[in-house]
């Protein structure tokens, strides 16, 4: 077996042990209700063993990542090596079971609150029920690494991948039943399918667009070797924040500080009031939404883009910008064009987080996925094709050795 069939095969059996998991619900729920469940289209996820997914692990990560942007100590040991690496790992393992545990408690709540779900409502099944969705964030963690390090793609998004597709038939079908039932006329359904191929066309587009940037180096030794000179350039992705950070963390930002609000002062009119206005569709949920997303592109951006780097690797292996003086110019040069660059890719992930939410709240849409979803779906497909032409180019060429 070659080193890529391989790879497909462990990354094929860790989302089945992913799926198998989803169907193995908490105990002490009713059975009636775990059969009404299980019969319905993605209902196991709902109250399962890995109901919370990988979201907590994902939160804790990009927490951190965003604490190195502000807290330069955070950041230099995230750059000081494996051993720096290794202690970020613990710390987000120990953050991440701080969020999961707090997320579990009301996950399992909730489901308490529900006449005839428990079977026996208590402090033991609290317990019980928040300890095992704890567990089975971070049994996805690990499968996660194994898809990662042994597999084939990115471990979390092929996670939250598979989520997204096991729910889409059950999206189409209701779709086409609305149809049938004339609750829906033909023209919104060809509209609909028509602006979610366009939307997921444009997301295709903009993920592989980018801003290059041309670079001349002059001729060099580098030992006993002579480089001619040769022309490059810098090439910066229009969308370098990626596609887990906004989808990610902004409702973190929005309901966070309102989950602790309510768990200090309780639940108070106020409260309820904010909670409205932050709903799915409202005004102040679209605006404040597209201003966190736009924060986050630029400060993530900023952590993974260093234009000053950039600028003292250029001078350091004889690379100048045409028409740019090299050093403390060239440095701000980049600065310039990484900052319009952001500019771009932030209103293009608000575009497709939030415009989405308005034609479901205002345009009467049954919109099959959010942009979210989108981002999610079509960033880990490009990301597969390219591994697999990677691992396809190096096999072969192992074959002809």
């Amino acid at each position: 077996m070659n080193e890529l069939a391989r790879r497909i095969a462990i990354t094929i059996g860790a989302l089945l042990l992913f799926r198998l998991g989803s169907h193995i619900p908490i105990a002490g729920i009713v059975p009636r209700v775990q059969a009404d469940l299980i019969s319905s289209i993605g209902g196991p996820a709902r109250i399962s063993i890995f109901a919370l997914s990988v979201i907590p692990y994902l939160s804790a990560a990009i927490l951190l990542q965003l604490v190195a942007v502000v807290w330069g100590r955070l950041s230099a040991l995230e750059r000081s090596g494996e051993i720096g690496r290794r202690r970020i790992a613990r710390y987000t393992l120990v953050l991440t079971l701080l969020i999961a545990s707090f997320q579990a408690f009301g996950v399992a709540s909730g489901l308490q609150s529900i006449s005839g779900v428990v079977a026996e409502p208590g402090a033991w099944f609290l317990v019980s029920a928040a300890a095992t969705m704890v567990g089975g964030v971070f049994c996805l963690v690990w499968l996660s690494e194994l898809i990662t390090r042994y597999g084939i793609g990115n471990g979390l998004a092929l996670i939250l991948f598979v989520g997204i597709i096991i729910a889409l038939p059950g999206d189409i079908a209701a779709t086409l039943e609305l149809l049938r039932q004339g609750v829906l006329s033909s023209g919104l359904v060809l509209f609909l399918a028509i602006l979610s191929v366009a939307l997921v066309a444009f997301v295709v587009l903009l993920e592989g667009a980018r801003r290059n940037v041309p670079v001349q180096y002059a001729a060099r030794q580098v030992g006993q070797s002579w480089i001619e000179p040769r022309s490059s350039v810098l090439s910066i992705k229009i969308n370098s924040a990626g596609f887990l950070i906004p989808s990610t963390v902004m409702p973190w930002v929005l309901y966070l500080p309102l989950a602790l609000a309510t768990f200090v002062f309780g639940q108070t009119s106020w409260l309820a009031a904010a909670y409205g206005h932050l709903k799915f569709g409202e005004p102040v949920h679209f605006i404040l939404g597209s201003i966190v997303i736009f924060v986050l592109a630029f400060i993530y951006t900023a952590y993974v883009l260093d234009p000053e780097q950039a600028g003292e690797t250029l001078q350091k292996q004889g690379g100048t910008i045409q028409g740019v003086a090299p050093g403390e110019a060239t440095v701000d040069h980049l600065d310039r064009v990484a900052s319009l660059t952001t500019i771009v890719g932030a209103v293009y992930l608000v575009a497709v987080l939030l415009i989405p939410e308005l034609l479901v709240a205002y345009g009467g849409l049954p919109f099959l996925f959010g942009g979210g979803s989108v981002l999610i779906v079509v960033c880990t497909i490009l990301d597969l094709q390219k591994q697999v032409r990677d691992l396809s180019l190096t096999t072969r060429g192992g074959e002809r050795k």
